[in-house]
């Protein structure tokens, strides 16, 4: 199936901004998240600049008929033989993390001034280790997630239903690319992508790189974590969970499955911040998807939809799309604040999530955490609320424009 390729401009800016700079390009992201994509548009701008066919080179490792070039050895003499003399290549190896000892090869090719190299891998396994001591300093990483709820929209293109239904929508089936157009056209083969995504990201990254073969016992400690997303977790408290409701696990080998769900870009988990004290805490961690559609398909699309959820999942990738470092936070009288947000200059923002503030009870909730930090940075209740309110400085906005915001 030809995916429609949207121009992810925050992604391809970066790349046009380290065109031709003497720095490896690591693109990591979860599979199927666009990696390859980008590269494919990313090559298109090259040839439409002059650049020729043959100072281009372009390895998927995951297609069978690259499979001699799995060793570095093999792949870095086929490279080799190919490069143009005289000017710059641009060696494009997608799924990097598949050929042995892929951290020889990266080194012989990056001390050649006429090459610039750019590389993706499905898994954060791969900028560990003993290349990362390698090439410290010589690389940059892109992180990549699927479909913002802006991209979702133009990837929709002529579909003219209002933002407030395509919303709901990307709530339940989420932003893979190529899951969009075939949820668009059929909602069952839709699930059966997303289902078949979850499969090969809990097969191939998480219990390979655990050397384990207990899908089951993946799949269970997985479905807790998605149903709890946004909640204070720990090993031991998934630990209890599954000794009362499946069968016992160690502490450990739970540590071990969401390791390797962090590395695999599947889960992000988010540590508690101290407010008042401005220090992180040694507590519970929260745990968010990349994707709300694997929720979905992990835990039966027919139960019960929990917005408010998958709401706040939503905002914390787009926090992250927008360069913020992200803690939860806790007040100085002990009360949650869903994000404290950072940005690279140190400006810190604080957002609290919620489906509407209209009922009395919960805009008390919303609002007292908020009003319980006595800084003067923004703070901002994102709902779903058409409404924008200001409570003595309290910003309530609605989340949808908020996320359709460009700026």
């Amino acid at each position: 199936m030809n995916t429609k390729l949207i121009k992810r401009e925050e992604y391809l800016k970066k790349l046009r901004d380290l065109k031709d700079e003497h720095i490896i390009k690591v693109i990591s992201g979860v599979r199927r998240s666009g990696k390859s994509s980008l590269l494919a548009l990313f090559k298109r701008e090259l040839l439409r600049a002059g650049v020729a066919h043959q100072q281009i080179q372009s390895i998927n490792f995951e297609e069978a008929k690259n499979i001699n070039l799995s060793d570095w050895l093999s792949l870095h003499r086929h490279l080799e033989k190919n490069l143009v003399p005289h000017k710059m290549n641009y060696i494009f190896l997608d799924e990097l993390q598949l050929v042995d000892n892929f951290e020889k090869m990266i080194d012989s090719l990056f001390v050649k001034p006429n090459v610039d190299l750019y590389v993706t891998g499905s898994n954060a396994y791969f900028l560990s280790g003993e290349w990362a001591t390698l090439l410290s300093g010589r690389y940059m990483e892109i992180k990549m997630l699927p479909f913002s709820f802006a991209e979702y929209v133009e990837m929709l293109g002529d579909d003219r239903r209002q933002d407030e239904a395509k919303f709901f929508d990307f709530l339940r089936n989420g932003g893979f690319p190529q899951s969009v157009e075939i949820f668009k056209k059929n909602i069952s083969l839709g699930i059966d992508y997303l289902t078949g995504v979850f499969n090969t990201v809990a097969i191939k990254d998480i219990l390979t790189r655990k050397g384990a073969n207990d899908p089951d016992a993946l799949e269970n400690v997985l479905k807790f974590v998605f149903d709890n997303i946004s909640k204070p977790l720990s090993p031991k408290k998934i630990a209890d969970y599954m000794a009362s409701n499946y069968r016992s696990m160690s502490s450990r080998t739970i540590e071990a499955f969401l390791t390797a769900a962090k590395e695999s870009f599947v889960l992000y988990d988010v540590d508690r911040f101290n407010i008042k004290g401005k220090e992180l805490l040694q507590t519970q961690q929260k745990y968010y998807l990349v994707d709300t559609g694997l929720r979905q398909v992990l835990l039966a699309r027919d139960q019960q939809f929990d917005t408010g959820r998958a709401l706040e999942n939503v905002v914390y990738l787009e926090l992250l799309r927008r360069g913020y470092q992200v803690w939860t936070g806790k007040t100085k009288s002990g009360k949650e604040v869903d994000f404290v947000a950072k940005t690279n200059t140190g400006i810190i923002e604080y957002y609290q999530v919620t489906e509407t503030m209209r009922g009395e009870t919960t805009r008390e909730r919303e609002l007292s955490a908020l009003q319980n930090i006595d800084d003067n940075n923004t703070k901002i209740v994102l709902s779903l609320d058409p409404e924008w309110n200001n409570y003595d400085g309290i910003q309530q906005k609605n989340v949808i424009s908020w996320l359709l915001d460009k700026r």
